[in-house]
């Protein structure tokens, strides 16, 4: 049985609980404990602080965690990343007032910098030659220049609506974060063979994001020139309909080119057009 370590709370405990969903993997619903086990498949789940869980991994504690890129590259433990999960993306970056003429980063030389992930910060500034005074807080970063704490902050950076009301600016992005599955890099014969299983799911349910399953029906004639406007995985699935001089075509089409493709769809004669969301595709 797989030990996956999971965030205990948060956006990308969220995040993760509704990936193992939707790859099929039964949890209990009730209140939850440190320690829970799938009714349906050889997981279970055991919930943590995000910055225990790349120690918990790289010293076997759990054969696997789902954990930000941010957390896992300050705590700079002995684990192997096994896959990129995609989802809680943000970035880590160097912020200061927003009235002030940012020259570049030799303007941090002599500075202090706050921020909640000291190894990432000094391990830049290193590379780039800056001295600056690191000053680690928990909770709130993003206030220490506001309170005269620190002349910048170093910290995670979503939308960056957080900057805006603190009058602060992002001039430096330093490193970019997504979840990603850690694996302990000892695990047996037995548990890789169950973290294949597990990966196998992921990646279903992973490729059928922002994919749509389109059905219409088109002239016979025009199939040809439907064909050349159509992206799809492979060649698209075609079927004659009973009314003679028409066919149906089925093919997946990406969320993000969906309408422009639509629109010629319609121009060249489709009609009909049906839109499915799609849960699992095997590629």
């Amino acid at each position: 049985m797989l030990r996956i370590a999971v965030q205990s709370k948060g956006r990308l405990f969220e995040d993760t609980m509704a990936l193992l969903a939707e790859a099929d993997i039964k949890l209990p619903t009730s209140k939850r404990t440190l320690l829970t086990q799938s009714s349906n498949f050889p997981v279970e789940v055991l919930f943590l602080r995000d910055d225990d869980i790349p120690q918990c991994v790289a010293s076997g504690v759990a054969d696997l965690g789902i954990v930000g890129e941010n957390e896992f590259a300050e705590r700079n433990e002995d684990a192997e990343v096994v896959y990129r999960l995609g989802f809680s993306k943000c970035r880590l970056s160097l912020a200061i007032h927003k009235e002030i003429d940012y020259p570049g980063l030799e303007w941090f030389n002599g500075r202090k910098i706050a921020t909640s992930y000291p190894g990432i910060l000094k391990r830049f500034l290193k590379e780039k030659g800056i001295q600056a005074d690191i000053h680690v807080i928990t909770g709130s970063v993003e206030i220490a220049p506001g309170i005269g704490l620190a002349d910048a902050i170093f910290d995670i950076v979503s939308s960056g609506s957080t900057l805006i009301s603190n009058n602060l600016k992002e001039v430096e992005v330093i490193m970019k974060s997504e979840a990603l599955l850690i694996g302990n890099k000892n695990m047996t014969a037995e548990k890789k063979e169950v973290l294949l299983e597990l990966l196998f799911r992921l990646n279903a349910v992973k490729a059928a994001e922002d994919k749509k399953y389109v059905l219409m029906n088109v002239p016979t004639d025009k199939i040809k020139d439907i064909i050349e406007v159509l992206p799809g995985i492979k060649s698209p699935t075609i079927m004659p309909l009973a009314t003679e001089g028409w066919s149906s075509i089925h093919t997946v089409l990406d969320q993000k080119c969906f309408w422009e493709i639509i629109g010629k769809l319609k121009a060249i004669g489709a009609q009909g057009i049906l839109v499915l969301p799609i849960e699992k595709m095997i590629l």
